[in-house]
């Protein structure tokens, strides 16, 4: 007796594979795959862990609810030949009411059997009146010629109502172009599918729902990640059993021995012995391209190799550039696990390799990558020579982080033997808040007796400026700046250095229109429009705006200054991270907190390792954005933290705002103890600081702004008034707005609460002049309830229209918050559920849809019966439609 071929199938592999209910909607994939109707077929290609099926699964979902028909066929390796590969096929054709007979000879198929098969399958689709859909899974498994030339047959003979689906690894080997031409390809490729920011931060959410993970660390891990959904899902199931891994997130990954046993397993082992040893070599560079891939490997058929683990989607991307050869990188984590691989194996072959590449690099004047290669290789001398015999002109900031390792590993001899080394290591040091370092060598320089005249003086003033705006000495950089002829240097950060550290000298003066009239009187050469000393001096106009309070100018200004920088130099240079503090303040104080979160996060280095007022403003900041979005008590811990950091660092002004900062939060948050404790901790730095100039005059300013704070809480009036009549007084001398307009507002709240109703009001009315000249939002609202009730009663006396009661009326549109509605907590499960009881659908139909059973969907339904408090479908679908969950 024998067996029906039908009997022998696995099911299984014709129902898609079942999603999680935590897995995210793939929205903007989804609307691409709309076109379907349209096409003959649609191509999804990505490598391992790129979510090409769980995206599929949800398109079938889709077409499913539009009560299309759609069949599905997992293949697997067992289907790599054509009598297996066509057994398959048969039973999904027929799941689409295409039949088929049992009897159409499979082994050794002519030309001519397999058009007569086609022309069955044609006739059989033609013969449905509905648009029908195959999704063939995992295709790259299917190796039979004969089994592509059959597929190859039906798309070019296909009827419109039937469309082919396929999702591989590697693109199949299929004529497309023809269908290309008349539009009737859809294409999704590894680039499209990885998740964006915001799916990421979904995901998260989403599976993490007990761990709420700040917009930093999601953008980090999405750093780390690339959006690769395979490693975040390793991540995430991690961070569930470890919470506590989130404290070092830069590591995760390799905590995570899942993801190395994915890796070995899933792609390294099936890869031939000369493909991994060749990745494995190339992965100790950042980017690499086939000359530098031959250079390392000794495989004259590099870039054979390359488009092989392009075309194989091997986990590596084409960076975008203007060299005529194309640039790879690997993705982070797994250019690390086979870099790993290689050092455990053989370390002395790692060494070479980054010897190697340190000349290969070096030879093409692509000096970051030459001096980190030779750094890891331990050749110092050589990192050393590849910055003294390098162009100041090819020198910029992005050599600031591998310069500062290979200062840190240079003996001192090694150091001055190379004066333009030396010069360029003290200016790092100087940049990134290391200012004792530059001044123990400069110190070290003139008790050796070289030259302190002609290029070498002028390189000693700019050090010695650099130093001075570090230690917050803005006096100190006027007089050693001011009237001094341009710097003419190769070198940008000699040539535009001098004219951002005085113009940022002059704002914190108060003398805005100078540092303006000065930066207009010294402009930026177009051929240097995009560098990035050149972007940071431009930044100094941004600070002049925020100083003076010109929220509108400030904006305009930084939003260009951010989009250079990123599109010149990348989101994570020297000039993006400078750039972005000054934009986030301005977001923020516009109420664009979100907008503000974005360009703050992620961003530790800054916050670290900038200049004092980029660290400061990045601080206060992110501190206020924690207090909106997240609790006091993570804000007030941040706060503790970075006081803790400029104190480490000696930057007194910094821990002046972080106190000063901590104490406003504990007053709002009714915490009168602990805002005299940092008062205590404050008021010793106003005697330290009095008669100080320029930035360090802020931090007698703080002490009475905190001094009038805290009277104004404890009721005592009259100093509260003294001491926030000298922060205003400050405020006008040095032309600082948006402090005067918060002097002004905690005055105002004085007298109100002395009864004295006129005092109060034309203070009042004095603070909404200047706010709205200003353009300024949170300075007002952050003040809190009795700011409203100020504002409030003073719009039921303005009874006038114009500007100032437009600017007050948003300002109160701002302070109300909507009732809202208590929503009953429903899982994405149930949620899916009552989106199709709201389609008619009935529970078989809805099992279908969601590919679970009846049973299942009756269990769901009941508990959203009892979660909602009705007792039937109607019920629950009305109740969805009110809150907004379905249209």
């Amino acid at each position: 007796m024998t067996m029906h071929p039908d009997k022998l199938l696995v099911t299984t592999k014709l129902a898609p594979p079942r999603v999680s209910p935590n897995a995210i909607t793939r929205q903007r994939l989804l609307e691409q795959l709309q076109r379907m109707e349209h096409c003959t077929v649609g191509v999804v290609i990505g490598g391992p862990g790129f979510g090409k099926t769980t995206l599929l699964v949800q398109w079938r979902q889709t077409m499913l609810k539009a009560r299309a028909e759609v069949a599905w066929l997992s293949l697997s390796t067992e289907d790599r030949h054509l009598a297996s590969f066509f057994v398959y096929l048969r039973a999904a054709l027929g799941h689409l009411g295409i039949a088929l007979e049992n009897d159409i000879p499979l082994e050794g198929a002519s030309g001519e059997s397999v058009d007569g098969l086609v022309a069955r399958i044609v006739e059989g689709a033609a013969a449905v009146s509905k648009q029908l859909y195959l999704v063939l899974d995992d295709y790259h498994l299917v190796s039979d010629s004969r089994a592509h030339r059959l597929i190859q047959r039906l798309l070019d003979h296909c009827p419109q109502n039937l469309h082919f689906i396929i999702a591989s690894r590697a693109d199949p080997p299929l004529s497309l172009s023809r269908l290309r031409l008349q539009d009737q390809v859809l294409e999704l490729d590894c680039a499209g599918l990885p998740f964006d920011l915001a799916e990421t931060r979904s995901f998260l959410e989403t599976n993490l729902p007990s761990l709420k993970l700040s917009s930093e660390e999601s953008h980090l891990i999405q750093e780390l990640t690339s959006g690769w959904p395979a490693s975040l899902q390793l991540i995430v199931l991690l961070l569930r059993a470890r919470p506590e891994a989130r404290n070092s997130l830069r590591d995760l990954g390799w905590m995570s021995d899942d993801l190395q046993t994915y890796l070995a397993e899933d792609v390294m082992v099936h890869l031939p012995a000369e493909l991994a040893g060749f990745m494995e070599r190339v992965s100790l560079c950042r980017r690499f391209n086939a000359s530098l891939a031959a250079h390392l490997t000794g495989q004259e058929n590099a870039g054979e190799l390359l488009a092989r683990m392009e075309e194989e989607n091997l986990l590596v991307f084409r960076i975008v550039g203007d060299d005529r050869q194309p640039w790879y990188r690997f993705h982070p984590l797994f250019g690390e696990f086979l870099a790993a691989r290689l050092e455990r194996r053989d370390p002395a072959l790692v060494n070479e390799l980054h010897r190697s590449a340190a000349r290969w690099f070096a030879e093409r004047k692509l000096l970051a990558e030459a001096l980190r290669h030779a750094t890891a290789s331990g050749d110092l001398e050589f990192a050393a020579e590849v910055v003294e015999r390098s162009a100041p002109t090819s020198w910029g900031l992005d050599q600031v982080g591998p310069l500062l390792r290979l200062l840190d590993r240079l003996p001192q001899e090694t150091l001055f033997s190379h004066p333009r080394l030396f010069f360029r290591g003290c200016l790092a040091y100087a940049l990134t808040a290391r200012p004792a370092k530059a001044e123990a060598w400069l110190e070290e320089y003139r008790r050796s007796g070289a030259s302190q005249e002609g290029d070498a003086l002028q390189h000693l003033r700019l050090v010695e400026a650099a130093i001075a705006m570090q230690r917050d000495r803005t006096d100190r950089i006027v007089s050693m700046l001011e009237g001094a002829e341009r710097f003419d240097d190769d070198y940008s950060v000699v040539r535009y250095g001098p004219s951002a550290l005085l113009a940022i000298a002059y704002a914190a003066q108060g003398r805005h229109a100078d540092a303006l009239r000065y930066l207009d009187e010294h402009p930026i050469a177009e051929a240097d429009r995009n560098d990035e000393m050149a972007l940071v001096v431009e930044g100094a106009r941004t600070l002049c705006h925020l100083l003076e309070g010109r929220m509108a100018d400030a904006l305009n200004v930084g939003q260009d200054l951010f989009s250079r920088s990123v599109a010149a130099h990348g989101h994570r240079s020297a000039s993006a991270y400078l750039c972005a503090a000054s934009l986030a303040v301005v977001y923020c104080e516009l109420d664009r907190i979100d907008e503000a979160r974005e360009v703050l996060a992620n961003r530790v280095g800054l916050l670290q390792w900038a200049m004092p007022d980029t660290m400061i403003r990045g601080t206060i900041c992110r501190a206020r954005l924690d207090l909106l979005q997240d609790c006091a008590a993570n804000a007030l811990a941040f706060l503790e933290r970075q006081e803790r950091h400029f104190r480490s660092i000696g930057l007194e002004r910094g821990i002046a705002h972080s106190l000063a900062e901590q104490l406003r939060i504990r007053l709002l948050e009714g915490d009168h103890g602990g805002a005299q404790s940092c008062f205590v901790r404050l008021e010793p730095l106003e005697l330290a600081h009095q008669g100080e100039k320029g930035f360090l005059s802020e931090i007698p300013m703080l002490v009475q702004l905190s001094r009038g704070r805290l009277a104004l809480a404890a009721g005592e009036h009259e100093p509260a008034q003294a001491a926030l009549q000298a922060v205003r007084e400050y405020a006008q001398a040095l032309g600082r707005s948006q402090l005067e307009v918060t002097a002004l507002l905690l005055m105002s709240l004085g007298r109100s609460a002395q009864r004295q109703q006129v005092a109060a009001e034309a203070l009042l009315v004095e603070a909404l002049q200047l706010g709205r000249r200003g353009g300024l939002v949170r300075t007002f609202v952050d003040e809190g309830a009795g700011v409203v009730k100020l504002l409030a009663n003073q719009r039921t006396r303005q009874s006038s229209q114009g500007e100032v009661t437009a600017y007050l009326d948003d300002l109160l549109a701002r302070f109300r918050r909507e009732e809202v509605t208590d929503r009953a907590s429903l899982s994405p499960r149930e949620l899916a559920i009552i989106q199709l009881v709201a389609q008619a659908m009935s529970n078989k139909r809805i099992a279908l849809t969601l590919n679970i059973s009846q049973e299942t969907v009756k269990w769901n339904l009941k508990n959203v019966y009892a979660k909602l408090g009705v007792s039937s479908r109607y019920d629950a679908m009305s109740w969805a439609r009110k809150h907004g969950l379905i249209r």
